[in-house]
């Protein structure tokens, strides 16, 4: 028998746990989806489990929802997604990436040719990480949803994502509820769809 789910969810293993989780995943090869969300691992606890997606070959689902990680913790999980082939769905809702961190992980997202589902919900994104992302989806290929709801995108962001959607043909579901993006912002979204 062997392992290939793992759900430690709610069990404040802070980034010492994850450090030795992610020296394990560099050696695990059976493992398939690993659940650490509301863990507190924080962007050191990022660092460690990034590092392990780099040599990991068989983790495709990673939920690291609600662990703090902000900024930082979101460019270390995509600098190893620039080089990661199997991951396929990330979950890093509720982190307090930011307009940097959505900067890291749309430059992730111009290399890596496997992500398919990335979940970015409630991160404090604004118009500027609406940007880099919306910037990032002209490029990739291989990204089908994409979920931005609870953020700060606004009439700018709507623009500039809308402006990506023109190019881009394979994100099949986007969610953008609660972004503040009024009549202009979808405006720009109708103009957009017309065009996908």
């Amino acid at each position: 028998m062997t392992l290939t789910t793992v759900d430690l969810a709610g069990n404040e293993i802070g980034n010492v746990g994850a450090q030795h989780l992610g020296y394990a995943l560099r050696y695990n090869t059976t493992l398939t989806m690993l659940d650490l969300k509301g863990n507190q691992i924080g962007n050191v606890g990022a660092r460690h489990l990034g590092d392990a997606l780099r040599c990991n070959m068989t983790l495709t689902t990673r939920d690291l929802e609600s662990n703090q990680i902000g900024n930082a913790g979101a460019g270390h999980l995509g600098n190893a997604l620039q080089c990661n082939t199997t991951l396929t769905t990330l979950d890093l809702e509720g982190n307090k990436i930011g307009d940097f961190g959505a900067h890291h992980l749309g430059v992730a997202l111009r290399h890596n040719k496997k992500l398919t589902t990335l979940d970015l919900r409630l991160n404090q994104i604004g118009t500027v990480g609406a940007r880099h992302l919306g910037d990032a989806l002209r490029h990739n290929k291989t990204l089908t949803t994409l979920h931005l709801g609870g953020n700060k995108i606004g009439t700018i962001g709507a623009r500039d994502l809308g402006d990506a959607l023109r190019h881009n043909m394979t994100l099949t579901t986007l969610h953008l509820e609660n972004n503040n993006i009024r009549a202009v912002g979808a405006r720009h979204l109708g103009d957009a769809l017309r065009h996908n």
